[in-house]
């Protein structure tokens, strides 16, 4: 069945990384805004068999977000950063609680992982940026336990997991480990970038690389059919 609502999200986020890479501001505050509500839409139409709370959950997860894309149109602005933190901290709340009530559970190898990457993050921010580390620091713990139940072998029982992470398949449920996977990257490139891009080029280039892999992740978050 067409799913105009992802076809024009897709869209959107080519636009969305376009302006950022070459430095066309107006291009993303107009289509980045416009990434979740579309995702959100299309939960509207094709997430009518969902348990109401989940759906609930979904949506407001979603609308979090968007409020965190906006604050995020000015990637140097610290105190937007850390106000977006926030925003993305309740969104990583809501899948948690989804995937929870979907049976996912932390498990060791993999929950060791992702507590090994905060770890490191949180050093890093701290010894680099201290002045935004305890508040992202606190994020973080929210994004690794969302990646942590998304790679729940138990989550998607038909797929194969390997180090640590589902193998996508036909099932959308086998995408969501790839989607928090692709999440972290992302934030973890918003670190970096903070770090250590110094150039316009380079900080051009490494938004469109952080804005493409976070469409790309939201994009296998947020399909109705995996929280079913």
């Amino acid at each position: 069945m067409p799913r105009p609502f992802r076809a024009a999200f897709a869209g959107a986020a080519v636009v969305t990384v376009f302006g950022a890479v070459t430095g066309r501001d107006a291009l993303q505050r107009v289509a980045k805004p416009l990434l979740m509500p579309l995702l959100a839409a299309d939960v509207v139409v094709n997430g009518g068999d969902l348990d109401p709370v989940d759906r609930t959950v979904l949506l407001g997860a979603l609308a979090a977000a968007t409020v965190g894309d906006v604050l995020l149109l000015e990637p140097d602005n610290d105190g937007r950063l850390v106000t977006g933190a926030t925003s993305f901290a309740v969104m990583q709340s809501g899948y948690s609680w989804l995937w929870w009530r979907r049976g996912a559970r932390p498990r060791p190898e993999i929950a060791g992982q992702r507590l090994a990457a905060w770890l490191g993050a949180a050093a890093l921010m701290r010894a680099k940026a201290p002045g935004i580390a305890a508040p992202l620091t606190a994020y973080g713990a929210t994004l690794g336990a969302a990646a942590t139940l998304a790679s729940d072998p138990g989550l998607a029982p038909g797929a194969r997991n390997v180090a640590g992470l589902n193998v996508p398949n036909s099932d959308p449920r086998s995408r969501l480990g790839l989607g928090a996977l692709l999440f972290t990257v992302s934030d973890g490139l918003i670190v970096l970038r903070r770090i250590f891009a110094r150039t316009p080029t380079s900080r051009r280039v490494s938004e469109g690389v952080i804005l493409g892999t976070y469409a790309a992740a939201q994009y296998l978050l947020a399909d109705p059919r995996a929280h079913r």
